[in-house]
């Protein structure tokens, strides 16, 4: 194991700012080729909105039965299996996508400062981003505040995974939010419940199979197969009634982990939250943990096999489904999604439907590709329109509002960090500008790194 380098040094090849999964994916392709690199967090662990957030299942690395995502987030999820930290791909018994990866989000803390350390990343935990810096029109380094002072780096190449994009903003890259009103997604605070016992829900819901969103069929509801229940409506609906819960949702959703005793619950919901507004993620804050003491008390008192439920954990944070995107040299549009569109510059694949939360009540729109079809995200979403030497990666590319609502997931943003990395060291190495670099010579590297890209480009993809 190679030791991690110390962030003593001012200059990097690639500073990437934002240790969430995408950053993650970044820093580690940047530097297994050859690029020295720095990756800067906020907290303590690395992870972001998989850790801090506790988002999970990851959803979904496959379409149907073929599986799109692969590299460094399929190597992940091994390395998880073999800690006993994930089961792997599951089936997801709620027809929502095609599979479901639990995962345990403290092991995952430690398996990145491990793969940190083997490729050789330097890290400073507890920075806090202030301001890009820029020499022209090129993005050249950043400013972080620290509990020892500010400090500043420079790279010749600098990658936002920020989420927010907060490093294109400050350095004058233009940017959306939301929808044509401005407003996005609600926020969730995701909880896990232990001491579940899920024979006993899943008797309920063989006597009840209204009760649950599924194809399985009655007799085939048993524990090992509840990978994810939705619905319960009944449940819901009579609790709603009763007073015993005011949370603006529209059914009962949750997840096991990779523990037969414990749950994954996505349920709290807070409405009209602008999460660059720091008041408004207070009040985000307060009531999701409001709302999840609300929601323990209705699993104990209503749900069958929850009636010793105990919180597990919270999220560290509330987790945030939209924030500020930037405007890059292609902008992925609903169109591109749903057509399953391919591009000669593409970098990554997805399937997960266009998943669309109600900014301001209870209700999710969805719109599904075709089965068996992926869409493809090209190169140009994570290049900003009017900056050089500045790559974005993670759910601040360039999409539109609904886009979004299905390249934000986690597997897809790991592979954007991948191919964020990637593309940096790539451009370090040829000394050209990040926007100039031979796609096709990166998309080759990228497969030979195990991200599942199509070989060839098809005669109706969109050009560069």
């Amino acid at each position: 194991m190679r030791s991690s380098t110390r962030s003593d040094a001012a200059e990097f090849d690639v500073v990437v700012v934002g240790g969430g999964n995408a950053g993650c994916a970044a820093a580690i392709a940047a530097a297994r080729h050859g690029a020295r690199t720095l990756l800067l967090e906020r907290y303590g662990f690395l992870g972001g909105t998989a850790t801090a957030a506790m988002v999970g299942p990851w959803m979904t690395f496959h379409s149907s039965q073929e599986r799109i995502v692969g590299g460094i987030a399929q190597e992940m999820v091994e390395r998880l299996m073999a800690k006993g930290a994930s089961p792997g791909h599951l089936a997801d018994s709620s027809d929502y996508v095609a599979t479901i990866t639990p995962f345990d989000p403290e092991v995952h803390k430690a398996l990145l400062f491990e793969m940190m350390q083997e490729s050789g990343v330097a890290l400073l935990l507890h920075a806090y981003f202030l301001s890009a810096q820029l020499d022209g029109e090129a993005v050249c380094g950043a400013t972080f505040a620290t509990g020892g002072g500010a400090r500043s780096y420079r790279g010749k190449v600098v990658i936002d995974a920020t989420a927010d994009a907060l490093v294109a903003a400050s350095a004058g890259v233009p940017t959306q939010q939301g929808d044509e009103r401005g407003r996005v997604q609600p926020a969730t605070l995701m909880f896990r419940l232990s001491h579940v016992d899920l024979a006993e829900l899943a008797a309920y819901l063989r006597e009840h199979p209204d009760e649950m969103r599924s194809s399985l069929r009655p007799q085939e509801r048993v524990p090992a197969a509840l990978t994810a229940v939705a619905g319960l409506n009944q449940l819901w609906e009579r609790a709603r009634a009763d007073g015993l819960v005011d949370v603006p949702r529209e059914l009962v959703s949750f997840f096991i982990s990779p523990y037969p005793d414990e749950v994954t619950v996505n349920m709290t919901r807070v409405v009209n939250v602008d999460p660059l507004d720091p008041d408004d993620l207070t009040r985000a804050e307060i009531e999701s943990r409001l709302q999840a003491m609300q929601l323990l008390e209705f699993f104990r008192r209503r749900v069958p096999g929850f009636a010793g439920a105990r919180i597990a954990a919270t999220g560290t944070q509330v987790g945030i489904r939209e924030s500020r995107r930037i405007v890059g040299r292609y902008t992925l549009t609903r169109d591109d999604v749903l057509q399953a569109r391919r591009f000669d510059d593409a970098v990554a694949r997805s399937a997960y439907p266009i998943d669309v939360h109600n900014p301001s009540g209870s209700g999710t729109s969805t719109q599904r590709l075709a089965p068996g079809e992926s869409y493809e995200i090209p190169y140009r979403t994570l290049v900003p329109v009017n900056r050089e030497q500045l790559l974005v990666a993670g759910r601040c590319i360039s999409t539109t509002h609904e886009a979004l609502a299905s390249t934000r997931l986690t597997p897809t943003v790991m592979t954007l960090g991948q191919a964020a990395g990637t593309a940096a060291a790539l451009a370090c190495a040829r000394g050209v500008r990040v926007a100039d670099i031979d796609t096709n010579e990166l998309r080759a590297q990228l497969i030979a790194d195990g991200v599942d890209l199509r070989r060839t480009v098809s005669s109706q993809s969109v050009s560069s």
